[in-house]
């Protein structure tokens, strides 16, 4: 029996969330738009591209792979991407939750009862820092649906590298598949807003702490100005070392930076 999307482990926070994300409905979502839901009381989210008629090409980690490849991965699994294994293939979409890498499956599997979001392109300078909560939009411009699409699928047939919480997860992903913006730098691959937030808040905190000899007041600011510049200067658009890439030559790119040395 397929599984009913309900949204119903969501619905104490979800007024919140209706101010820090962008809530929708399927009806409202065109093929190429990105989408998230709200994972384990909305510590996290799970992206993707919507590609029409109830489907969604994402990427996942696979059961047993590591998180982030420090001791993060010892203490909890924070992550949202990896689905709770299940045998029996879904009646809507034929896909068994826990299978790895980029993958296509029904709104159902991929909401896991999830409230849905979209993803904003094009915010201005001052909405994008209003918007406290990171990994909800992007000042990047998003591109036509066509290329979204092309890179989604293409992907979804070649694979988007080993999936890391830090340097290559979903957001990356989808975001790539919307700007075709990307970073490869040696090993360092990609850089989400997510990741931004879960890094930056602490980062604010600790630069800011010499600040509260003038009061909590100040260090609140300091910490609060030090966070969204953070988030700023991390945005795909304005990250050093983005570039757009066109998808086939990223998958070639990926390949080498995966490559085992000498090989």
């Amino acid at each position: 029996m397929a599984r009913a999307y309900s949204g119903t482990r969501d619905q104490l926070l979800q007024p919140v969330t209706r101010v820090l994300s962008n809530l929708v409905t399927p009806a409202q979502l065109l093929p190429g738009d990105h989408i998230y839901s709200w994972r384990r009381a909305y510590s996290y989210a799970h992206h993707g591209i919507y590609i029409g008629n109830g489907k969604v090409i994402h990427f996942t980690r696979a059961e047993g792979q590591q998180l982030t490849g420090t001791v993060l991965d010892k203490i909890a699994s924070i992550d949202a991407s990896v689905p709770c294994h299940v045998d029996t293939p879904c009646e809507e979409c034929g896909e068994k939750l826990g299978n790895k890498g980029v993958v296509c499956t029904c709104m159902i599997c991929f909401l896991q009862e999830g409230y849905l979001y979209r993803y904003d392109y094009g915010k201005s300078t001052i909405k994008f820092l209003l918007n406290v909560r990171g990994g909800t939009c992007t000042l990047a411009l998003s591109d036509p649906c066509e290329e979204v699409l092309h890179r989604a699928n293409y992907l979804l047939r070649n694979g988007f590298q080993c999936y890391n919480l830090f340097n290559s997860n979903c957001e990356d992903f989808a975001v790539y598949c919307k700007t075709g913006l990307f970073v490869v730098r040696g090993t360092a691959v990609g850089a989400s807003g997510q990741a931004t937030t879960l890094m930056g808040a602490p980062f604010a905190m600790v630069m800011a702490s010499p600040i509260y000899i003038v009061g909590p007041l100040g260090m609140a600011v300091m910490t609060i100005s030090m966070y969204c510049l953070s988030r700023y200067v991390a945005d795909v658009k304005n990250r050093p070392g983005a570039s757009k890439i066109a998808v086939e030559d990223l998958v070639r790119k990926l390949a080498l930076v995966v490559a085992p040395q000498g090989s």
